[in-house]
């Protein structure tokens, strides 16, 4: 791979954190979302015969299955010495399942003799990685949505002639123990450090694993304030940690010269705070140099708006230099060389993604790639290489079709398709995403993201609000925002003041704006900006969204009941104070912060009723479609009983689906697609868009507890 160090589930973010981040990205990223390349010299191309090609006419109703069933093939990722090819697809019993691809046997494009090695029987494998042996994959997984993951080790290679299933090996067991933070190192093949709560459920100290004995000793304690950990290449020794002030929200960068407490002197092995940020300000440590951590890349907001990318001495805090800054976005993605750790590229995102060349071979590896790719306005990025960085899988992605991964022959310049993710899709015609500016009441520029219905003229909207709050909307290939589209029905995504990415002044503008301030009014000008541009039928308009996006759906039919027709929300808070009451052990350093975000509603009680939409249902006009996984770890199940039952005895329409063995949002596709099927006909039935057949989803736990407190009242 091009990292010295790969994390394949990182810890919980610097600066806050998100109820539900499904599109949060990490800053220093093996795959490099690209944008306006021009121009690549002759090469060997193989294409796909019909990709991203339409042969159906808009009309046409898009299966439900297709859009939100299991993609064909996803998630594919080199052995470090290209032999091998791991990949993500359904097993026979249609759960997603890890499978393995010989490159030398069987070619790049030859699925047929490929062999499945792992048989999870109901929970989807969402993540794979290989460790730096080319022999052992690793993957995460928890328990019907309650995220306290495990890592697994299962052997890849094996006989494949055998036909029998390798038992994959839990690294991290123990009941209710979450593992997080895991880093492979290419000079260190076998070994990880992972981050788990074994100790303490409320914070993870890092431990040193041998994947291949599954011997595992502390390695770096957790003195309790600890939310994020670094660790330094070529010594492989935790040097650095991410410190969260319980009282004043405050962040700390800690480090250490060295992490060995047995082979040096007590002064190199002292933690020492080295860089601070109040609260309102963002920043962190990307990683160190290669001088053994004396110097490291450091993004900061202090002294200007959005972050800048900098490098810092890690002794005195001092800025060694400043590398790069946006006006109006965050830094993103950053490239580093996995050897010399200098800086080969970094992006940006306020709309579309930008991305800074500082090496000039990566970038026209990029000129080459985004030349000859298969649709001019798709993004190249790359997903996986080899340790020599001979051969890379590369994905090409748009907003109105699927996502195509190739194989790239650096040396030979010559690419050649490995698959398309969901090629059932590729008969279909998608509705492309606008990126729009809209201009909030106060002035604030708002980015959001628009999907045309196929119809003409203004239609039915549907304004589909991210969770989070701190994260925000990318441009893409969207499955909802299509569905609706070919429902007949307009889709509003928008970056509403406290997402991420946009500035500290940006972000901190949300602070004490839940339900009743100018984060919900920054919703309800889309929706108003929406029908003034006669997008929008002003009749017609439903607010849909999950986590924090199911919470503004709840403020939006309590405090604006005249704007929307219907609402959906998913996996939403109604009582603010009972959401963080009951947030996972874990998240307690972060707890004082969401209070600084939201409002201090401990010790307001009339603050949290002001904010809170289980108190003022009987404001409530518009139907309501709520979805809950009975196992959500961040949203109880709780928040969906209270206002679903409080609606009910008031006589208010509202319908309540429970997923049994579900969290945080639906996993299994058994369950997506049920709860969509119920969405699509409640949207029908309140907006008047189109929709296909329901038919009983075998495999869906779906309950109703509504109609099941209705029979016990009965009887």
């Amino acid at each position: 791979m091009v990292w010295a160090t790969r994390a394949l589930l990182t810890s919980l973010p610097a600066m806050g954190v998100a109820f539900l981040s499904p599109q949060r990205r990490s800053n220093v990223q093996l795959d490099h979302p690209s944008t306006n390349i021009k121009g690549a010299p002759d090469a060997h191309i193989r294409t796909f015969p019909s990709l991203f090609s339409k042969r159906t006419t808009s009309e046409e109703l898009i299966p439900r299955e297709i859009l939100f069933g299991n993609p064909e093939n996803t998630s594919p990722i080199l052995s470090p010495d290209g032999k091998n090819l791991a990949y993500l697809a359904p097993s026979p019993n249609g759960v997603m399942n890890i499978f393995i691809r010989n490159l030398l046997a069987n070619g790049e494009g030859d699925k047929g003799k490929d062999r499945m090695i792992t048989n999870e029987p109901k929970r989807a494998i969402r993540s794979v990685a290989w460790a730096y042996d080319s022999e052992t994959i690793l993957f995460m997984n928890d328990f019907d949505g309650d995220e306290n993951f495990h890592l697994f080790a299962v052997d890849a290679l094996g006989d494949d002639d055998d036909g029998t299933i390798p038992t994959p090996r839990d690294l991290t067991p123990g009941k209710d123990v979450k593992a997080q933070n895991i880093i492979t190192n290419y000079r260190y093949p076998n070994e990880i450090l992972v981050g788990t709560n074994q100790r303490d459920p409320k914070t993870f100290d890092m431990y040193r694993l041998f994947y291949k004995t599954g011997e595992m000793h502390l390695d770096t304690l957790n003195p309790g304030d600890v939310i994020g950990w670094k660790v330094e290449d070529e010594s492989f020794e935790v040097r650095g940690a991410t410190v969260r002030n319980e009282v004043d929200s405050s962040t700390t960068i800690r480090i250490r010269q060295s992490g060995d407490a047995v082979n040096n002197d007590e002064s190199e092995t002292e933690w020492k705070d080295v860089f601070h940020f109040p609260y309102g300000e963002e920043g962190g440590l990307i990683d160190f140099c290669a001088d053994g951590g004396k110097t490291g890349y450091l993004t900061s907001s202090l002294g200007r708006e959005t972050t800048a990318l900098l490098k810092v001495d890690l002794i005195s805090g001092e800025t060694i230099e400043e590398i790069y800054a946006n006006d109006k976005c965050n830094v993103g993605g950053i490239t580093l060389h996995k050897d010399t750790k200098e800086l080969r590229a970094l992006s940006h995102n306020y709309a579309r993604t930008e991305r800074v060349f500082y090496d000039r071979e990566l970038e026209k590896d990029y000129d080459f790639l985004k030349a000859n790719g298969p649709n001019p306005d798709a993004e190249v990025g790359v997903v996986s290489r080899t340790q020599d960085e001979s051969k890379w899988i590369v994905n090409y992605f748009q907003s109105d079709g699927p996502t195509a991964y190739f194989v790239y022959d650096k040396p030979n310049q010559a690419i050649t398709p490995l698959f398309v993710s969901n090629p059932k899709l590729l008969q279909y015609k998608f509705a492309p995403m606008e990126d729009v500016r809209i201009r909030s009441r106060d002035g604030l520029e708002l980015v959001g993201y628009l999907t045309r219905a196929c119809t003409e003229g203004p239609s039915p909207l549907i304004l589909l609000v991210h969770g989070g709050p701190w994260a925000r909307d990318y441009w893409g290939f969207d499955s909802r925002a299509q569905w609706f589209a070919n429902r007949g029905y307009a889709t509003l995504k928008i970056n509403y003041r406290g997402s991420t990415g946009y500035g500290k002044s940006f972000l901190h503008k949300g602070d004490g704006q839940w339900g009743v301030g100018d984060m919900q009014h920054d919703l309800t000008d889309s929706v108003k900006w929406a029908i003034n541009q006669g997008i929008a039928d002003a009749e017609n308009i439903c607010i849909y969204g999950g986590s924090y996006g199911g919470y503004a759906c709840l403020a939006g039919l309590t405090f604006t009941p005249d704007l929307y027709k219907c609402g959906v929300d998913i996996v939403g808070p109604s009582n603010i104070k009972t959401l963080l009451d009951s947030i996972p052990s874990y998240w307690a350093p972060l707890r004082n912060g969401m209070l600084l975000k939201i409002g201090d509603v401990d010790n307001d009680a009339e603050l949290n009723e002001r904010i809170s939409p289980l108190f003022h249902v009987d404001k409530i006009k518009a139907p309501l479609l709520i979805g809950q996984g009975a196992n959500d770890p961040r949203v109880k199940q709780a928040e969906a009983d209270q206002i679903a039952f409080s609606m009910q005895e008031k006589g208010i329409p509202v319908e309540y689906v429970l997923y049994p063995d579900e969290g945080h949002g639906f996993a299994r596709p058994e369950n997506r697609i049920d709860f969509n099927a119920r969405s699509e006909l409640f949207l029908a039935k309140h907006l008047g868009g189109r929709a296909e057949e329901f038919v009983e989803v075998k495999g869906s736990t779906a309950q109703f507890p509504l109609l099941e407190k209705k029979g016990d009242d009965v009887a």
